[in-house]
């Protein structure tokens, strides 16, 4: 019960300091794409250093995070997946749906980091649009961050990986570094409840440019499933034994 009320707190607090944060760097986000990257930032910055004091949860970033050209290809659980990696990357944007930028605030700021909305079915479309953009200037380059089976998964659930990847990885030419994750373990992907514990985000070795869809696709699922599954088991999950899908 108690664990429950901190977590309701919590949740509380970090909506209201989205509101305040946005808000407070809006005059300058408008104008500075850098300013837009550190109001962002400093968010998630303020949900790391409330959550773990109020509910108990640790975050850590394993790998090296890239700082060049790259497409990172991650395991999605939660919210909290997303701020961990783009505070370790330098000019993190994410492939997202279109319907997210009339979100109050967040849309504001996707639009301004240059993030990718796209309509179901006409992502390579957006993609061919960043790719002219940012050969032209018009948009910065920096590393391009899909979620691989296109949505957010529980622990335990099996869901297949989207060859959306594979598209953007042969259309980019560039390498893909892979993310693991066992977030949803302690902030999951609905409701109110936060669990304590050491919230684990890792950037895998990257995988060169150049290989088939078929061999691509399998070196990406078997490699971030074998290494959320393992930062799960360090949790004290065993995901074999709890899938489902």
């Amino acid at each position: 019960m108690v664990q429950w009320i901190r977590s309701l707190i919590f949740v509380a607090q970090i909506y209201a300091m989205m509101i305040v944060i946005g808000l407070g760097f809006l005059p300058f986000a408008a104008f500075s794409r850098r300013a837009a990257r550190l109001a962002c930032k400093t968010y998630s910055r303020w949900v790391f250093w409330t959550m773990s004091w109020m509910v108990g949860i640790k975050h850590e970033v394993r790998g090296t995070p890239p700082e060049g050209q790259v497409l990172i290809a991650a395991k999605h659980q939660s919210f909290l997946d997303i701020m961990m990696i783009f505070t370790a990357l330098p000019e993190a944007k994410f492939i997202m749906k279109k319907e997210i930028l009339w979100t109050p605030i967040i849309g504001l700021y996707a639009m301004r980091l240059d993030c990718v909305a796209v309509d179901r079915g006409k992502r390579g479309a957006a993609i061919e649009k960043m790719l002219k953009d940012v050969s032209t200037g018009k948009v910065h380059p920096g590393q391009l961050i899909i979620y691989s089976q296109g949505t957010r998964v529980a622990p335990g659930v099996r869901m297949p990986y989207k060859v959306g990847s594979h598209a953007l990885y042969a259309q980019l030419q560039q390498p893909c570094v892979p993310v693991a994750t066992n977030v949803g373990l302690f902030w999951p992907r609905k409701g109110i409840w936060r669990k304590p514990g050491v919230a684990v985000v890792e950037f895998l070795d990257p995988i060169a440019p150049g290989k088939d869809k078929a061999s691509f696709m399998s070196e990406l699922e078997t490699r971030v499933e074998a290494a959320s599954n393992a930062l799960m088991a360090e949790a004290g999950f065993d995901a074999q034994n709890h899938q489902s899908g």
